[in-house]
């Protein structure tokens, strides 16, 4: 089954093509909201929205090389909405009532890892499917962080694309000490509801 991931995301991608998804990317500036006293529904309202803003981006006819990365002029014609379904997710940070999104700025990146070091913190993702949305947690516990380490970290990953301002599938060794749940959900894209979707 062909899908579009409405996302730009690098990680869930990976998690895709590690699955054997065949998918192509529509990236979205879809407006997010955030309810900090209520991240899941924070993450559900956001997801639909980023779907919804994909199917309306105009694509081109399933037999179009374009969906295959090589358009060539004439060979297709634009189509109101994508033909293939559309998956689209968001993830957040969840600690002491506060939302962690993508940080602003470097500086805002350190503050966001000494703020979650030693601490228990929950990671919620929305998936939505054509409609149906599913939400996901997991728990991530925090090692104590020195200046060094948090230096050392947002030195070798690029924290401002992170929610929390880290990943835990690149480097997460240095400031993850264990997580509980789905290891994919803390990456962006649990593969829980895209297995009962038939997805993967």
């Amino acid at each position: 089954m062909k899908i579009v991931l409405a996302s730009g995301s690098p990680r869930r991608a990976k998690i895709l093509k590690d699955l054997g998804v065949d998918f192509e990317v529509v990236k979205t500036d879809a407006p997010e909201v955030s309810y900090p006293a209520d991240p899941e529904r924070t993450v559900r309202e956001n997801a639909l929205a980023k779907g919804a803003a994909a199917r309306s981006v105009p694509h081109s006819h399933p037999s179009s090389d374009r969906l295959r990365g090589s358009l060539r002029s004439g060979d297709t014609f634009p189509v109101p909405h994508s033909p293939f379904p559309i998956l689209s997710a968001d993830t957040i940070v969840w600690f002491a009532n506060r939302i962690y999104g993508k940080p602003r700025d470097l500086e805002e990146a350190k503050e966001f890892l000494r703020e979650l070091a030693g601490n228990v913190h929950t990671v919620f993702t929305g998936v939505a499917f054509d409609g149906e949305v599913k939400v996901v947690r997991s728990d991530v516990k925090f090692r104590e962080l020195s200046e060094a380490t948090i230096e050392e970290y947002v030195a070798r990953v690029r924290p401002t694309d992170r929610a929390g301002a880290y990943d835990i599938d690149e480097s997460g060794d240095l400031i993850v000490e264990s997580y509980s749940g789905s290891y994919e959900n803390i990456m962006g894209l649990p593969v829980e509801p895209l297995k009962e979707w038939g997805i993967a």
